[in-house]
């Protein structure tokens, strides 16, 4: 069996640690062949000797030779004196040499000295002991400013915390034991439902089914539901287990017209619309786009939903603001009709429907002009939905 190797590799930001003494460290997260990633904590002066270590070991590519030859990219020496400001405008650097880094022909790229230096350590799962005054301060790196040379953080940005609603145990090694009033802090949230987390001292995946924010049930992230739909494939096939989930098959082109933070998206096939699980979905369009989802590690289950979960407690009065899969599909076959995608049907309750089941003559346009159709009254849910944020806000204040 051929040994794994590292496929891909984030700078997710920096700790600032005050155990023994203060220093700081890189947050990277390795993706292996293996579809499995593990979140490591480098210093740079280390990954540095790494780099040095390298080019001994490569020296025409490295340029020792002949700098025409040279491929292995280029990294700074560390300072004397390692600062927060330093650390801050050395991330855009960092994270272009690993991705440089691995775009080196196989030899290199996946040679025993890469494995080994980015393969997890005791101490990446088991980060020493805590300052006993101060806690750690951590960094996050936004990924839109990933490629940039440039300082892109102002300050210290602390990691979202979400409350544990359950107990969730473990299925593999890289997840996260839970327990029902636990607070996690959110490292990175994945589309596909499954966020990682910290909760201590230790670190794993854990499903977003399992987690609430602490300022209100409902994810402000959470976009709104887009009706016209954006084309996707199904990358494996999934059998409804609730009934308001979709059967699908291998290879099937959907429309995503709802994406959920829980990683399971609201699908439409048809006329018919329901849940599906986003890790078996796979954009469809241009290359690029195609290859950025495979990027993605893709696990072999689905997380599971809020529905599923049994003795739920939430500190929340008011439940998560969910929309039943009757109005979306409503709201999707209306959309449709606007669209001209779906021929427009009458009202059942119209004047012509009533003309019709009496078996009475057809009014006159004269008639249909002096008794206009009332339309229904929509349904509270309808309405709520259709409110702002800020409405809703206060109806809910009024309620209570």
């Amino acid at each position: 069996m051929a040994d794994t190797y590292v496929r891909h590799v984030e700078l997710l930001g920096f700790e600032k640690r005050f155990y023994p003494s203060q220093h700081y460290v890189y947050m990277i997260l390795v993706k292996w062949s293996d579809q499995s990633e593990k979140l490591i904590y480098r210093r740079y002066p280390e990954i540095h000797t790494f780099h040095k270590t390298l080019k001994e070991m490569f020296p025409i590519e490295a340029g020792d030779i002949d700098a025409k030859d040279r491929i292995i990219p280029s990294l700074p020496a560390p300072k004397w004196l390692d600062s927060q400001r330093t650390t801050e405008t050395r991330q855009g650097t960092l994270a272009e040499y690993c991705r440089s880094l691995l775009n080196l022909p196989p030899k290199i790229s996946r040679c025993q000295l890469v494995r080994s230096f980015f393969k997890v350590r005791p101490e990446d799962e088991t980060p020493p002991a805590p300052h006993p005054f101060k806690r750690n301060e951590t960094y996050v790196m936004t990924r839109d400013r990933v490629r940039t040379t440039t300082s892109e953080i102002t300050g210290p940005i602390m990691l979202d915390s979400y409350r544990v609603i359950a107990n969730y145990s473990k299925s593999s090694k890289y997840e996260l034991n839970l327990k029902a009033g636990d607070l996690v802090d959110i490292v990175e949230k994945s589309p596909n439902g499954w966020w990682f987390c910290q909760h201590e001292t230790q670190r794993g995946w854990a499903p977003a089914a399992y987690l609430e924010p602490l300022d209100g049930p409902d994810e402000s992230e959470e976009p709104e539901p887009n009706y016209a739909g954006e084309l996707y494939k199904t990358t494996k096939a999934y059998k409804a287990v609730e009934g308001d989930e979709l059967t699908l098959e291998v290879g099937e082109t959907i429309e995503v017209i709802h994406k959920l933070l829980d990683g399971w998206w609201v699908v439409r096939k048809g006329e018919e619309t329901g849940y599906y699980p986003s890790m078996f979905l796979c954009r469809t369009g241009q290359k690029k786009e195609v290859e950025a989802e495979k990027a993605v590690v893709r696990r072999e289950t689905p997380p599971p939903r809020r529905s599923t979960i049994r003795n739920a407690q939430s500190i929340h009065t008011k439940g998560r603001q969910r929309i039943s899969q009757d109005t979306y599909r409503r709201q999707s076959r209306r959309f449709l009709q606007q669209r001209g995608r779906l021929p427009s049907q009458p009202r059942k309750n119209s004047r012509a429907a009533l003309v019709e089941k009496n078996g009475d003559t057809a009014p006159s346009k004269d008639e249909e002009r002096k008794t206009p159709v009332i339309p229904p009254r929509p349904s509270q849910e309808l309405i709520m939905e259709r409110c702002t944020e800020n409405t809703r806000k206060r109806i809910s204040i009024h309620a209570n």
